[in-house]
């Protein structure tokens, strides 16, 4: 496999974060941030709710379909930034982003193929010859699989009902790419999960063992949580069982990982944490690596209720850029990767 650059592979999250800085739109006050940074890669959400993603400096239109929500001129001045690779938390308008749980209609997975396919077309055809991805996936499989709480393991239809649902979106992405053949530019789906720990132990139903030998995505996607990430060996077992368990090779990327500074002990040990998890990653040839996030979008649990602009010292610390401006040690640690040739 020939060398990839750091710059091809780490990238951001942006979403939700709990403060701002310019005077620009929230969406691409991000993405201009994570530019002049050096970063090529960006994670956003793509839903029918951007207002309460991307308040800041923002007013959205009502969101009928995922088409619109690409055409507002917020997504069109992003998708214009030169960036090279947008992966796109994508649930489409109109529907609960976990409607599958009850199971599938026949109607219900032509619905959501042909919306996806309506998306991933749009793109194809207006970004045409601009060298970019779009990577189109779900957010933490196993949490969305149980209703967003831990609780008991899904029953059957729930289980069937999501191998339906992302094959129905792998089916819409295919189906886009076979009507609009053209150069340079490409559309991915991928499948999340994030108990890849408790796949290993056998421990209940995960989408790891249960749902995605049943599928057939272009990638698949670990948020990496569950496992010690800084510790090398852990994340690399948690990779090659994700990797045994999804269909098709060289296809797995960490779609989010981080270490809030203010949890972990300091800017000392966040930046020795995320160098650690970020070697590992490019070691192990993942195909993204997605740090957690540019602004931080968690309060402390005594500062939830807090009604002002946070203060560094309000926010776990899941950032690059803090609350007062600042940067933490692993900002530069960044820069310097994605500058390295």
């Amino acid at each position: 496999m020939p060398d990839i650059l750091p710059v091809e592979v780490v990238g951001v999250s942006h979403v939700a974060g709990k403060y701002n800085f310019t005077e620009a739109d929230y969406l691409n006050e991000g993405a201009d941030a994570l530019h002049e940074l050096g970063c090529a890669i960006i994670k956003v959400w793509f839903t029918g709710n951007p207002q309460a993603k991307y308040p800041f400096n923002s007013q959205w239109p009502d969101i009928k379909s995922l088409v619109d929500l690409a055409k507002t001129e917020y997504f069109k001045n992003l998708f214009s930034q030169p960036i090279g690779t947008f992966v796109l938390e994508t649930y489409a308008p109109g529907r609960e982003e976990h409607y599958y749980l009850a199971g599938m209609s026949a109607q219900q997975i032509e619905r959501e193929k042909n919306d996806i396919r309506d998306a991933a077309a749009y793109l194809l055809q207006t970004y045409k010859g601009s060298g970019k991805t779009f990577v189109m996936q779900n957010w933490e499989g196993d949490w969305s699989l149980r209703g967003g709480a831990p609780g008991n393991d899904p029953k059957p239809q729930a289980v069937q009902g999501m191998i339906d649902w992302l094959n129905a979106r792998q089916a819409g992405v295919e189906e886009a790419r076979q009507q609009n053949k053209v150069d340079a530019v490409r559309v991915l789906h991928a499948a999340e999960v994030n108990h890849v720990a408790r796949a290993m132990k056998n421990e209940g139903i995960t989408v790891t063992n249960d749902v995605l030998p049943h599928t057939k995505c272009d990638l698949y996607s670990y948020s990496a949580y569950d496992v010690p990430t800084h510790e090398p060996d852990k994340f690399k077992a948690a990779l090659d069982y994700l990797a045994q368990k999804s269909p098709g090779e060289n296809n797995i990327y960490v779609g989010e990982y981080g270490a809030p500074e203010n949890d972990v002990g300091g800017p000392e040990v966040q930046d020795k944490r995320i160098r650690a998890a970020t070697q590992t990653a490019l070691d192990w040839r993942a195909r993204y690596a997605i740090y957690w996030q540019l602004y931080c979008n968690e309060l402390k649990p005594d500062s939830k209720d807090l009604k002002t602009r946070p203060q560094n010292k309000d926010m776990r610390g899941f950032w690059l850029i803090r609350p007062d401006g600042s940067r933490p040690p692993v900002t530069d640690y960044f820069i310097d990767l994605w500058n390295r040739r």
